[in-house]
């Protein structure tokens, strides 16, 4: 099975695994603390995920080039995108004035997403999870994954 791993990038990461179906299978929230364990984890987190085709970055920098590196060596296609680019889809213009009210509506967004898939619902729900959930679904349906937004996400 393909799969398509969603990074909201920081050394406080957001990550959101999605199946070649269009569907989350797991999302977490990890702090890496140091650049260096940054590095050692995308190495570790890419070579546990066998069937990964995809990967989609949120962010740039030295962070960026961490996990760009680590897919090269794996074969593993990289995106890498602004916060624009997936807010736009998602996210009507009053929702992303400011970046704590997008945060905001992403974590409902992802909820929903969460529900969606029939994936664990979470006690709490990190904004960097929750905009790695998003990033992941922008990239499932850029790969055509998934050919629309599912009626039960449609707003």
């Amino acid at each position: 099975m393909k799969t398509l791993l969603a990074v909201d990038l920081g050394l406080k990461t957001g990550l959101a695994l999605f199946g070649e179906d269009g569907r989350l299978i797991w999302y977490r929230s990890h702090n890496f603390g140091t650049t260096e364990r940054l590095r050692r984890g995308a190495h570790g987190i890419l070579k546990e995920l066998p069937g990964l085709a995809a990967l989609v970055v949120e962010g740039g920098g030295n962070l960026a080039v961490v996990w760009e590196k680590e897919a090269a060596q794996h074969g593993i296609l990289v995106r890498r995108i602004g916060s624009e680019v997936w807010r736009e889809l998602f996210l009507f213009p009053r929702e992303r004035r400011s970046g704590p009210e997008a945060k905001k509506h992403a974590g409902e967004m992802a909820r929903k997403i969460i529900d969606w898939a029939g994936a664990a619902r979470p006690s709490s729900l990190r904004h960097d999870a929750a905009e790695a959930i998003l990033i992941g679904l922008w990239g499932v349906l850029q790969l055509g994954w998934l050919t629309a937004l599912p009626q039960e996400l449609r707003r």
